[in-house]
């Protein structure tokens, strides 16, 4: 009997320490949003500190995860759980690095006002609403949050289609250069795979729930890889409606073929 109530508290340390790493991750988005579109400095510093501290925050977590596996040996959904634990703070420390990816772009948008051109911000905060939601997900044990990180994974998507738009449109009307352009959709990229990687928390969450992810979401997940590697390639050929401006499209493409693989 005491194994086992040493077993539910060290649990309930678990629960503590991911959702203290889903603070600092949610921290880090809104910081790096607000240097994005104020160009402070210090903002973007703040950010790295984040992502440092989430960086710690994943090896505690790992740390935790291996003790209960030799100690306690789960058997069960308690197996799922302290597995799916250990699968969502790579993500977690994956949406750290990305929000300090955004902040390290902010240092280089010379014109702040360009950022209000363009859905960033509404990108922002439906991705840090998503992470809130598959860590509170995986906290409560809450299949219908699940869902609902899913579902609104189909809005930050839509978002970041209509970022490119806005984009597109401001280069045709030669209210933006190459090297913001390339900014501007590098950050909405950046939001757009934060959120792929809170659905990957929620798809965990779903594991540790109920044993595995439901085939929907699988299909779902193939199919949006599928179109995101053919926005990578068409805008690698030079195919992409977003370069066909004179004097953009060379700059674009030899930047993408550097950061393609980051993505």
């Amino acid at each position: 009997m005491r194994m086992r109530e040493q077993f539910e508290e060290q649990l309930e340390q678990l629960h503590r320490e991911v959702t203290e790493m889903g603070n600092l991750c949610e921290q880090a988005i809104a910081l790096a949003t607000k240097a994005l579109f104020g160009g402070n400095d210090q903002l973007a510093k703040e950010v790295f500190r984040r992502d440092a501290s989430i960086d710690r925050k994943e090896r505690e977590i790992e740390d935790l995860c291996m003790r209960l596996f030799l100690h306690q040996q789960p058997m069960a959904r308690d197996l799922r759980t302290v597995s799916a634990a250990l699968k969502m703070v790579s993500d977690m420390e994956r949406i750290g690095d990305q929000a300090a990816d955004v902040a390290e772009l902010s240092r280089y948008i010379g014109d702040q006002t360009l950022q209000s051109k363009v859905s960033l911000g509404e990108m922002a905060e439906a991705t840090k609403a998503m992470v809130n939601a598959s860590v509170e997900a995986f906290v409560k044990g809450d299949e219908e949050l699940v869902k609902k990180v899913i579902q609104a994974d189909d809005k930050v998507d839509g978002l970041f289609e209509q970022v490119k738009e806005e984009i597109m449109n401001l280069i045709y009307q030669r209210d933006i250069d190459a090297k913001a352009s390339l900014d501007l959709l590098m950050a909405a990229k950046y939001f757009e795979r934060i959120g792929d990687h809170a659905v990957n928390i929620a798809e965990w969450v779903e594991y540790s729930i109920t044993g595995g992810v439901k085939r929907i979401y699988r299909e779902r997940r193939i199919n949006r890889n599928i179109e995101k590697r053919v926005f990578s390639i068409s805008l690698a050929d030079g195919k992409h409606p977003l370069l066909k401006v004179d004097g953009i499209c060379r700059f674009i493409i030899r930047k993408w073929k550097i950061v393609d693989s980051l993505w």
